[in-house]
């Protein structure tokens, strides 16, 4: 379903927030939105909002209260990010008995979201209400001139989600529990769509992350054009090893690989934590995770009817201090 709303002159569409609310309050000044009954709000545009609200940051509760309110008072959209699905997986089963096979998921979904339930913790029922909230939200939104989803969009696991939605809301406890388990197709779709496109590093071979997790996997790229290597399709802040940038892709992995065409219509994502100015990553695709949490950037597109993306409407601001540049 393409959402069409007469009147809206365009979307300001904003990055992954991770409780950098007085950012995102320079940045909606920044935008020309301005507080009205405690609604940030603006007459021509609106702003969609790719997830990731919650968690890593200093004011996670603060940040979300901002955002739900905008939704609420139809001033924004948001789909959800990978971390309120956590969010919402986490607490519909926190407190029931799980099998052994579903342990270790909830200690890592407990650990993730540490800084979060802290910030909750004295907030029980306003966390209730959010997890309910954030169950009634979209996983993906398409509009007349673009599309909107947290991590990646693959055309597949986007007319499943939409079946879902029919009709009913998508994060139910049927989609819930098997969105939990490994080769389900609620799992694919979260995996896809949140999380993004990933690929096996080779057999033996590992990688140590910034953040200290040691995986065997590494994110790629769902719009490579012609790769050839691993180098060609790896996408993420912590490179890979020197050794395997060079590293040639089989022909089962080049099969394996999602490309989003550049005939299709104007993406942005989040989820990839960029670092530098932001720019697009071509025509029709942009990411708006500017690393904001890690003192990086905050950073919106401004989106009218144009059919292709430009640097020129990028707007963001500093979270490394009130002094940070915008444009």
């Amino acid at each position: 379903m393409i959402l069409d709303e007469p009147g809206i002159e365009g979307y300001d569409i904003i990055g992954d927030v991770h409780g950098c609310a007085d950012a995102l309050t320079r940045l909606l000044q920044t935008l020309g939105y301005r507080l009205h009954q405690d609604v940030w709000q603006q007459p021509q545009r609106k702003v969609v909002f790719v997830g990731d609200i919650i968690d890593r940051g200093p004011q996670i509760r603060q940040a979300m209260r901002i955002v739900r309110r905008m939704v609420d008072a139809g001033q924004a959209h948001m789909v959800l990010g990978n971390h309120e699905f956590n969010a919402v997986a986490y607490s519909s089963h926190c407190h029931e008995q799980v099998s052994p096979r579903l342990q270790r998921y909830y200690r890592r979904l407990g650990h993730h979201l540490k800084s979060t339930l802290v910030d909750y913790r004295f907030h029980l029922q306003e966390w209730k209400e959010l997890i309910h909230w954030l169950r009634h939200l979209p996983i993906f939104l398409e509009f007349r001139h673009f599309r909107v989803v947290h991590a990646c969009w693959d055309p597949r696991r986007i007319g499943q989600a939409a079946a879902c939605h029919q009709g009913r809301v998508l994060l139910d406890d049927e989609f819930l529990a098997k969105s939990m388990l490994p080769a389900t197709e609620p799992n694919r779709i979260v995996e896809r769509l949140l999380k993004g496109t990933e690929m096996e590093l080779p057999e033996g071979q590992s990688l140590l992350g910034s953040d200290g997790v040691r995986r065997t996997r590494f994110r790629t790229k769902f719009w490579s054009q012609a790769p050839r290597t691993y180098g060609d399709v790896v996408f993420q802040p912590d490179g890979l090893p020197d050794d395997l940038i060079d590293q040639p892709l089989t022909e089962a992995e080049q099969e394996h690989l999602l490309q989003y065409g550049s005939d299709q219509k104007a993406l942005l994502v989040g989820h990839y934590w960029c670092q530098g100015q932001p720019q697009i990553i071509r025509p029709n695709l942009a990411c708006l995770d500017y690393s904001a949490v890690k003192n990086g950037l905050l950073v919106a597109y401004q989106m009218g009817a144009e059919p292709q993306l430009s640097n020129e409407r990028f707007v963001w601001v500093n979270n490394a201090g009130l002094d940070g540049r915008s444009r």
